[in-house]
């Protein structure tokens, strides 16, 4: 039984199990590592300085997080006039992903596509809740021969992917916590998004955004 299971066992409602889980967020948020932060950021900032492309992978809600993450730091910037990340999701393209899937095997959707196109100067940010979904590590090992650089998201006990990435952006919680670590992996996403705007605060976008 993780943590949730207990809040819910003693907040039955869904208005007090609500505030029970924004509070358990907090407790959370207070151990992830600043300068974690930091490094991811900086390290995005110099790729986005000297043109590097940057890969992200991920399976299910971590594909989703992949996926904005890319429309915040390109299309998003870019509609601001502020210069964008060259910047990808391989989870996107559901052909591409269905194909090597039903040809070669799940395990090969994201290393299939990294291979012979990653090199030393791109970059993978790889998001895995356990950090340890095969696809996932088969990619992250293709891409350590490559000796591009590898941020890992992670949460749980941070998994293999942990200890391989170069660069790590880990939420310390219960095994089984998937919401959790998927809420903290968003946020990181718009830390990073509104901080880059907050760099160029003379930049007034060419567009009026009406969402």
């Amino acid at each position: 039984m993780n943590n949730l299971d207990l809040i819910f066992e003693n907040n039955a409602s869904i208005e007090s199990y609500s505030i029970a889980y924004f509070k358990y967020l907090s407790s959370v948020i207070t151990k992830i590592s600043e300068d974690e932060i930091a490094a991811f950021v900086q390290v995005l900032l110099s790729a986005r300085k000297n043109g590097k492309t940057i890969y992200f992978i991920g399976n299910g809600g971590s594909a989703a997080t992949g996926t904005h993450m890319v429309n915040d730091l390109s299309i998003g910037l870019k509609l601001r006039d502020i210069k964008n990340l060259n910047i990808e999701c391989l989870s996107d393209n559901s052909a591409v992903c269905t194909a090597i899937a039903n040809d070669i095997g799940y395990e090969n959707i994201f290393y299939a596509q990294l291979k012979d196109k990653i090199t030393q100067n791109d970059m993978l940010i790889a998001i895995s809740c356990s950090g340890n979904s095969k696809n996932i590590i088969k990619a992250v090992d293709y891409v350590k021969e490559q000796k591009a650089v590898i941020i890992g998201m992670t949460g749980f006990s941070g998994g293999q992917l942990k200890k391989l990435c170069d660069i790590s952006y880990h939420i310390d919680s219960e095994k089984g916590e998937y919401g959790v670590v998927e809420d903290l992996h968003m946020i990181l996403d718009h830390i990073i998004y509104t901080y880059y705007i907050s760099l160029k605060p003379e930049n007034k976008t060419s567009y009026t955004m009406v969402r």
